[in-house]
């Protein structure tokens, strides 16, 4: 029941003259559709059709869902993004965070104003409990794990595969596999040659890309996402945890939100192989009693936490909020 109308972004572009391209792309779009609020995620819609709406006195929330790279280093374009976003979102009626490190963020650059502009947290996007059910996996001396992920460097790929070719060498019953799109637009994306080489060597199995991630997710013990990317709350360990499965992420923003360490999941330090392989090997020597336990709790917390009915009750709370005005 929905239409589809496309835009021309350049997601991860700089180029000033495209960016101004899709902001009167916002703005035509707007004007003709005239709705009476906007709904944005990520960056540039965030900031661009904000702009665009403000323009036409459309209202607009705004979903902050990670800042990826944009503030990880102190350059012009960090200072131009600073700028662009403090314009901008003074402009949205309503702004929503997916983890305390990125609203701090906007608190401590003045992007954002308590006493100016309506903000809060809320549990990334959520996840469907009614989807993603406790799924145990078959028993057997067999342990497999995935990582699930746009297949970018910075989401900890490499540091994967290389705690997968350690271990392997030491245990003959893992399999290693990854589920994500190759060759994404993206100046750290992996190309599907280097994913082949993987296969090749006989180290992971790749699955290419699915809409039914919980069929993936009941055939393995265990999910792995070892990102270092400025995350908002990844929806794929959400999902995992929901499922009744251990996790193994970073100690990073948006990923530690996920795992209760030692409970859930684990916790590893980012950029490092070695730590990573120490947490998958701690799952392996599990007996497969305690990961069922450990899978059990975090699906009770994904439960309690990050139900979707939360996020979308927060939505409705906001539309109410301005359909009586």
């Amino acid at each position: 029941g929905f239409s589809h109308i496309p835009i021309n972004i350049d997601n991860k572009g700089k180029n000033p003259f495209k960016d101004l391209r899709t902001l009167f792309e916002f703005h035509k779009i707007f004007k003709r559709q005239k709705p009476d609020l906007i709904l944005q995620f990520t960056i540039k819609p965030n900031v661009y059709g904000t702009i665009a709406a403000s323009l036409l006195k459309i209202k607009c929330i705004n979903n902050i869902a990670g800042l990826g790279t944009i503030f990880s280093a102190k350059n012009f374009f960090t200072f131009i993004a600073k700028m662009l976003y403090r314009f901008s979102q003074k402009h949205a009626f309503h702004i929503f965070f997916q983890n305390d490190e990125d609203m701090n963020i906007f608190l401590e650059n003045n992007i954002i104003d308590p006493d100016k502009h309506n903000f809060e947290r809320i549990p990334g996007s959520g996840v469907d409990l009614n989807k993603f059910t406790l799924k145990r996996k078959q028993d057997d001396s067999h342990i497999a794990f995935v990582l699930i992920a746009r297949l970018l460097w910075d989401k900890g790929v490499g540091e994967y595969v290389s705690a997968a070719r350690k271990l392997k060498e030491k245990y003959s019953n893992l399999s290693f596999k990854i589920l994500g799109f190759t060759d994404v637009k993206n100046p750290n994306a992996i190309t599907s040659t280097q994913v082949q080489n993987w296969v090749d060597e006989g180290v992971i199995d790749y699955l290419g890309v699915s809409d039914h991630v919980e069929k993936i997710l009941e055939a393995v013990d265990c999910v792995v996402l070892p990102s270092y990317y400025r995350e908002g709350v990844p929806r794929s360990l959400l999902e995992a945890a929901a499922m009744g499965k251990p996790i193994i992420t970073t100690d990073s923003v948006g990923c530690r939100e996920t795992v209760v360490d030692g409970k859930t999941g684990f916790l590893c330090k980012p950029r490092d192989k070695d730590d990573l392989a120490d947490k998958i090997e701690k799952i392996i020597n599990m007996p497969s009693r305690e990961r069922l336990e450990m899978g059990l709790k975090g699906h009770e917390y994904i439960k309690d936490n990050f139900d979707e009915k939360i996020v979308i009750d927060k939505y409705m709370k906001i539309i109410k909020c301005i359909s009586n005005k």
